[in-house]
């Protein structure tokens, strides 16, 4: 994903103009959640200020159910029965289960053809959407199927964040401290310092940290190396974020990703020579933020989803920690009973 790919405000709308009007598209889909064809469609359509010809709206239900094989079946079905062909075009207009979902629909139609995705959550903005992946969850699994696919731009409308609850403006929180903690000591003190109660971040915070995940991205796209260091929090946090949801009690995925870095930050301390000052600090700012769910995790159903995760190599765990904030290890093989053990030891404070 190319950072002269996105565009943030009025500049990303003259970007998306310019493509409908010289990519000469048999047929322009727009695919929306309830949620976010409520909140942000007419906003986006004024802002547009022009004629799409032929625009298909194409509506799913909100929520991670939406993410499945069933959902991207129907959405094939939809695609065939407009009458979409290889020289039509989906933009994708909501959180990132509509950028997740939409880019593997469009990826997969035909063999592939062009998306674009406009986020309108916080998460979306700072991960799913410029991440070049694509794909939905299956089984127990997140994100189980899926394919690395650019979008031809991403544009960033920070005034679609005005329309997010408190809960799912943290969950995208998360993911820019993760960007602080395995990227940039200067930037994770930027976010550390911002004051979570004007709720929204600034400009110059949204474009810090969609820079650093879109440049990890642009040298490592398919995750070969460098681009793994940004699994931080993720193999904890997705298990977590599966167990909650197979019980019933789910939990969003920046608090699980939240809860996962609290866990691999353990980790790390243990492994590696932490200042101690500066890791009760971390600590402290992710409790403070993201507490543990009242109901407990089941070891053996935890460390089941914990070794499904598709990040691991034979088997075995691993993890990305860090030897401090901005220098992350990645493939570290960590036995499940010390992730157990991190875990329970976070739990209990």
């Amino acid at each position: 994903m190319a950072l002269a790919s996105i565009f943030f405000g009025e500049e990303a709308f003259n970007q998306l103009r310019e493509v409908l009007r010289s990519g000469d598209y048999t047929k322009v889909g727009l695919l929306v959640d309830s949620n976010t064809f409520e909140c942000c469609y007419p906003n986006f359509m004024e802002a547009l200020a022009m004629e799409v010809p032929q625009l298909e709206l194409i509506e799913i239900e909100p929520g991670e159910e939406s993410k499945s094989l069933e959902i991207l079946a129907s959405l094939w079905e939809s695609l065939g029965e407009l009458q979409f062909d290889r020289n039509s075009l989906i933009i994708n207009l909501g959180g990132g289960v509509v950028s997740d979902l939409g880019g593997f629909m469009a990826a997969t139609y035909m063999r592939g053809i062009d998306f674009i995705n406009f986020p309108t959550s916080l998460l979306a903005m700072a991960d799913a959407a410029v991440g070049s992946k694509t794909g939905i969850n299956f089984g127990a699994y997140k994100n189980r199927i899926g394919s690395f696919s650019d979008p031809l731009m991403v544009g960033i409308i920070p005034d679609f964040l005005k329309s997010l609850t408190e809960q799912e403006l943290y969950s995208g929180w998360a993911e820019m401290l993760k960007h602080g903690l395995i990227s940039d000591l200067q930037h994770w003190n930027a976010l550390y310092q911002f004051d979570l109660e004007e709720k929204i971040p600034s400009k110059r915070l949204l474009q810090e940290s969609i820079a650093i995940k879109a440049k990890i991205v642009e040298a490592d796209k398919k995750e070969g190396g460098l681009r793994k260091v940004l699994n931080f929090g993720h193999s904890v946090g997705h298990a977590l974020e599966s167990y909650y949801a197979s019980i019933q009690s789910p939990i969003s995925h920046g608090h699980a990703v939240a809860l996962g870095m609290q866990v691999e930050l353990f980790i790390s301390a243990q492994k590696f020579p932490w200042d101690q000052v500066v890791y009760d600090s971390v600590q402290e700012y992710l409790r403070q933020y993201y507490n543990w769910p009242e109901l407990p995790v089941d070891q053996e159903a935890f460390l089941r989803l914990l070794a499904g995760d598709k990040k691991n190599q034979a088997s075995k765990i691993r993890l990305v920690l860090l030897r401090g904030i901005g220098s992350p290890e990645i493939d570290q093989e960590i036995a499940p009973a010390l992730v157990w053990d991190a875990l329970t030891k976070v739990v209990d404070g």
